[in-house]
């Protein structure tokens, strides 16, 4: 780690990541004491309406749901959109979700949603969304403020998951093997912050950061386990390390993206792939990965495949997450920048306010 300068964190991003197993902690807290919608959710179907990092936590919230036992009933739509375009009939329960509390395509959606549904909950820090909430008689999980939305992923996840925890939509018998997912995920991420805060060249996030340096990376992924985790190494690596970096899901990939890895000839050496896999991964899904991993060194793309062994989803997806996390933030430091400020959003909401 003598190769990284630490002084470029200037707003601490390194301790807020280091105390993420806290946030976590705290965060079950709130949803235990938070409160719930007013009526009954009686359909199970829910919209959550969000952007960025406050919409990533509904994000892993469906992936994790529509793959638990017991869980896998609920459907959860998330609405990233000035408006609501999801055909959805009036029995549906309505998050919105706004770390801030000021994100005007979630405010307008919210705008929308009033004339349409009548079950809702509100999850921010305050601002406008906590004030439109009071007005019109809504319940509010209140979470900490001072954070940048991407790093409050505790915040936005674990309330949410205690709120469909307490609904009365998951029967008593799975409730008790979710309580023991989320005690494994806590254990891990507090073994975790210990490893990947040391200052050792052995740091696996260290290891995948440098490995990621000067590297246009592309994160594969299944479309329907990990899509949510793959979408957050991307933001994560795009916010923190501001280093491109796309991605794409299989089975689909392989029917048209996989052939595009030829040109421009001058590209390829700088393209890299990686693989986020699952050991619940539909069978025939793992053979395709072990196909393009293949393929891939055969075209001169050696790629990284990374995958978790914790015993539960929950702590699978999490695990995962804190890896990409801390590794975005390394790549920060490699790229000789401050991984806090997104100089170029805060550009173009000046733009969009002018």
């Amino acid at each position: 780690m003598s190769l990284l300068s630490f002084d470029l964190d200037q707003s601490n991003m390194f301790q807020i990541l280091k105390d993420f197993p806290v946030q976590v902690e705290e965060a079950l807290s709130i949803g235990d004491k938070a409160p719930v919608f007013k009526n009954r959710c009686e359909s199970g179907k829910f919209l959550a309406l969000g952007m960025g990092g406050s919409a990533i936590g509904a994000d892993l919230l469906r992936s994790f749901l529509s793959n638990t036992s017991g869980a896998d009933h609920i459907s959860l739509q998330v609405n990233r959109n000035y408006h609501l375009s999801q055909n959805l009939g009036q029995d549906t329960n309505v998050i919105i979700s706004s770390y801030s509390g000021g994100t005007e395509e979630t405010l307008s959606g919210f705008a929308d949603g009033l004339k349409k549904f009548s079950n809702f909950i509100a999850i921010t820090s305050g601002g406008e969304l906590s004030r439109i909430a009071q007005v019109e008689n809504i319940p509010v999980i209140s979470i900490p403020g001072g954070l940048q939305p991407r790093c409050a992923l505790g915040y936005s996840f674990f309330p949410l998951l205690k709120l469909i925890m307490k609904s009365g939509i998951i029967a008593d018998e799975y409730l008790g093997n979710i309580n023991n997912s989320i005690a494994e995920t806590m254990q891990l991420l507090k073994d975790k912050s210990e490893l990947y805060t040391i200052d050792s060249p052995e740091n696996p996030a260290v290891l995948l950061a440098h490995k990621l340096w000067s590297k246009i990376i592309v994160v594969y992924s299944s479309s329907n386990i990990l899509d949510c985790v793959n979408i957050r190494w991307r933001g994560q690596i795009q916010e923190n390390a501001k280093n491109f970096a796309f991605g794409n899901f299989i089975p689909e990939m392989n029917h048209n993206e996989i052939n595009s890895w030829s040109f421009p000839e001058n590209l390829k050496s700088s393209m890299l792939p990686l693989i986020i896999r699952d050991k619940d991964d539909y069978a025939k899904n793992k053979k395709r990965f072990d196909a393009i991993t293949s393929i891939f060194k055969e075209n001169g793309n050696d790629p990284i495949n990374i995958e978790s062994h914790a015993e539960s989803l929950l702590a699978r997806i999490f695990d995962l997450i804190y890896l990409g996390d801390w590794t975005s933030y390394y790549l920060a430091l490699l790229n000789g920048v401050d991984p806090t400020p997104i100089p170029l959003i805060t550009k173009l909401k000046n733009y969009l306010a002018g």
